[in-house]
This record gives structure tokens, C-alpha cells and sequence, in this order.
């Protein structure tokens, strides 16, 4: 899986956005391919520059649910684009 961070901030967790609850959600994407896309367009919405980061599954679900974080599993066949001023930047 693939998760997306802050450049520089690779250890300090994954970017997440905000659902329509304002819980934060982290995408874990399937293909390095989408998750480059998708950090390149929150780049072009303004967003600090992203680094897509290569992690094992079970890690990387385990984190989320530690940590108490929704997450959801971007697969090959979906589309996801960033919404507008949606990041967990606010808190």
C-alpha cells in the first residue's frame, strides 16, 4: 500500500482528509501510480509539496486503527480527487 505525506514529514504520519463529519480519513492506496496522481493534485490545490510513501498493509491498517482513524483502501479501479480545503490542517 501506499499512503501520502508531507514532504519532510514522512514520520509524522499520513495526510488524511475530513468526511462529510469532519472525521479524518486516510487514503491507503493499492497502486504507487494513483497515489502519485492524487498527491500532485493537492499540490496544484496548494497543499504543502507530498511524498507518496510505501507501506506494508497490515502496518498501515494497524496505525489507522490504533490511532483511532478512519481510513479506506483506494483500489486500481477508483477515482479520487482532493475537495476543496478538505485536509486535517484545520485542527
Amino acid at each position: 500500500m501506499f499512503i501520502i505525506t508531507v514532504e519532510g514529514m514522512e514520520d509524522e504520519g499520513a495526510f488524511a482528509v475530513k468526511d462529510s463529519i469532519g472525521d479524518k480519513v486516510v487514503f491507503l492506496f493499492e497502486e504507487e501510480d494513483d497515489a502519485m496522481r492524487y498527491a500532485i493534485q493537492l499540490e496544484a490545490c496548494g497543499t504543502m509539496d507530498m511524498t507518496v510513501v510505501e507501506v506494508g498493509d497490515a502496518l498501515a491498517i494497524g496505525a489507522c486503527e490504533k490511532a483511532g482513524i478512519k481510513y479506506t483502501i483506494i483500489t486500481k479501479d477508483d477515482i479520487v480527487v482532493p475537495p476543496p480545503d478538505n485536509n486535517d490542517d484545520d485542527d
